[in-house]
């Protein structure tokens, strides 16, 4: 097994490949794709469900995508039932979005399976080499944050 930096990062690469095909089936029985999956996940962690909904603008910078990209992802999102827009109470040339009761329950769902999903990729991981996996990961993210903050 290889220790280098360009042999764990290639290793870090084929697993994260790994663990994306298998969500992205996850995501199949639902009619999603991974970007719309993303979103509503990014809608639920902006704590916005219990008061006013997240921008579209926000949602974009958060997606790393373009307004328009994120505008069709909702889009979608919207015909599916899963989230609606309604006038910003803050600003009203913007538009708030949040998930619709079927959109949280879907939103349950998909977390769920993609723990069972990661779950099952790291099922011969003991607990402390998982709490140690993820430790390490976590150093070198939030090194490289500090690096590119300037910091």
């Amino acid at each position: 097994m290889t220790t280098d930096a360009a042999g764990l990062g290639e290793l870090v690469l084929r697993t994260a490949r790994v663990l994306r095909r298998a969500h992205r089936e996850a995501l199949g029985p639902y009619g999603l794709s991974p970007h719309q999956s993303r979103a509503m996940g990014v809608i639920v962690r902006s704590g916005t469900e219990d008061g006013e909904g997240l921008r579209l603008s926000d949602l974009a910078a958060q997606l790393g995508i373009a307004p328009r990209s994120a505008t069709d992802v909702v889009d979608a999102l919207e015909e599916h039932g899963l989230v609606e827009r309604s006038p910003s109470a803050q600003d009203r040339r913007a538009v708030d979005i949040r998930l619709t009761p079927a959109g949280r329950a879907l939103r349950r769902t998909l977390d769920r399976a993609r723990t069972t999903v990661s779950d099952e990729h790291f099922a011969s991981l003991t607990a402390s080499e998982r709490a140690t996996l993820a430790r390490l990961l976590q150093a070198a993210l939030d090194d490289t944050a500090r690096r590119d903050a300037g910091g």
